[in-house]
């Protein structure tokens, strides 16, 4: 109870304080060993409990991880180390742990060397990626299949909405990461209103008619803009055509549902893949002053042409700390007609978010969004949820 009661209303997202909840007591080395290893923990023990999911409450059992990490142990019982969110329905709070594993990245990011070298890594950012790289190999092999079952028990998946059910029946951890849902799990509200619009993800949401809105309550990196985040030029037509967007932001848990979906009725365009680094978007992150989470990591860009307004939205998949891959399905076939709720395409292993970005006139969210983003807190949402209505002409 005591992890559940600290900062519960004045402060949603807890903040980084150097001096009170950082790992103070641990060098730079200590933590990027102890990345490593949990890591390398995961292909030959498949308690992912114990592993790269490790939460506070699981650091006590695990010894060897306070060996590695001197004070990893103090933190979790001192810091509730996660986030509380809105659950949409009832309006209540609750607190989300955090992985481990996204706690220590975090720590390397904002207090260790990040543009020193690390053990045998050229850099921080070096380190993550190459864990990153690795946990995607060690996850797409046959005997991942085995850290199925402790994942499923950690995060009490419901098995029941799965359009395949049976365990036995994925050949990889990965493959099971991004398993597809029945076809009548996410029904999508006000289908009948032309002019709606879903959310596109299981996922944690915040929304902004304004990319400055953004910036003030949640984005707090100094290089978040649109022309950055697309990629394109500030003179380029994208960047003139995407000027004043209204966004959404989905951030993804690991134990969501990773296929994501169209939020419109629209047709499929182009898409662009954007290399970059593999930081956590936990929102602690997004939250440092003058650190550029989403404008920095690895992410692929599909534009959509929504139907109602003949306007182009733009779709932003954001890869992250040990993601394997961000895959197209729908999304990969230009001129193809999408409706709201139809997939676009999924994340292979790890926490994700994707940010549509909707030109002026395409949407009006919901206020119930709008009112939680200004606090700011994060709401619960699923894949068909209503985000908002295009308003009338």
């Amino acid at each position: 109870m005591h992890l559940l009661h600290h900062q519960v209303q004045d402060k949603p997202v807890e903040k980084f304080q150097p001096e009170v909840n950082n790992l103070s007591e641990a060098q730079d080395e200590h933590i990027a060993k102890g990345l490593e290893s949990m890591v390398a923990h995961s292909e030959t023990n498949h308690d992912v409990s114990h592993g790269i999911h490790m939460h506070g409450k699981n650091v006590f059992e695990v010894p060897w991880i306070h060996k590695m990490i001197p004070g990893i142990e103090k933190l979790a019982a001192n810091y509730h180390i996660g986030n509380f969110v809105v659950v949409r329905e009832s309006g209540e709070r609750i607190f989300e742990s955090m992985p481990i594993y996204a706690r220590i990245g975090m720590h390397l990011l904002f207090y260790g060397s990040a543009r020193e070298a690390i053990l045998h890594y050229g850099s921080v950012e070096h380190l993550l990626q190459a864990q990153s790289v690795k946990q995607g190999i060690i996850y797409n092999s046959a005997d991942s299949v085995n850290s199925i079952p402790s994942f499923v028990k950690i995060y009490s998946l419901d098995l029941s909405e799965l359009l395949e059910p049976d365990l036995t029946k994925y050949n990889s951890f990965n493959e099971f990461f991004s398993r597809k849902l029945k076809p009548d799990a996410r029904p999508v509200e006000n289908l009948e209103n032309p002019r709606g619009i879903c959310s596109a993800a299981d996922s944690r949401l915040t929304v902004y008619p304004t990319v400055n809105l953004a910036c003030n309550f949640w984005i707090k990196g100094d290089e978040f803009t649109i022309p950055i985040l697309l990629q394109v030029p500030v003179d380029s037509p994208t960047a003139i055509e995407f000027d004043g967007s209204s966004l959404a932001i989905f951030r993804l848990a690991p134990a969501d549902y990773h296929r994501f979906h169209s939020p419109i009725d629209g047709v499929v365009g182009d898409f662009t893949n954007v290399p970059g680094q593999y930081y956590t978007v936990n929102p602690q992150a997004v939250n440092e002053p003058k650190f550029d989470v989403f404008t920095a990591n690895v992410r692929s860009i599909l534009y959509l042409t929504h139907a109602a307004t003949g306007k182009r939205v733009a779709f932003v998949a954001i890869g992250a700390l040990l993601v394997g891959s961000i895959v197209w399905t729908k999304g990969a076939e230009k001129g193809t007609e999408v409706k709201r709720g139809e997939e676009l395409g999924y994340f292979a292993y790890g926490g994700s978010t994707v940010i549509a970005l909707f030109p002026k006139g395409v949407v009006e969210f919901d206020q119930d969004l709008v009112k939680n983003s200004e606090e700011p807190i994060e709401t619960l949402v699923k894949v068909g949820s209503s985000l908002g209505t295009t308003p009338s002409a």
